[in-house]
């Protein structure tokens, strides 16, 4: 299993952080984001283009 890394950040995310994973709304792909992204409400985009806060 290939460990998670954070769609906004790019870092790798331990099995014990907080996270949230969702489809993306155009593609159904998996978006990923820590904590800290999450909280900071920092951008993110899937690779299929779409962005999101």
């Amino acid at each position: 299993m290939q460990p998670m890394k954070c769609t906004s950040c790019h870092r790798e995310i331990s099995p014990h952080e907080k996270v949230v994973t969702f489809p993306c709304p155009r593609c159904e792909e998996s978006i990923v984001r820590c904590e800290k992204c999450r909280v900071l409400a920092n951008p993110y985009k899937c690779s299929c283009g779409f962005e999101g806060p």
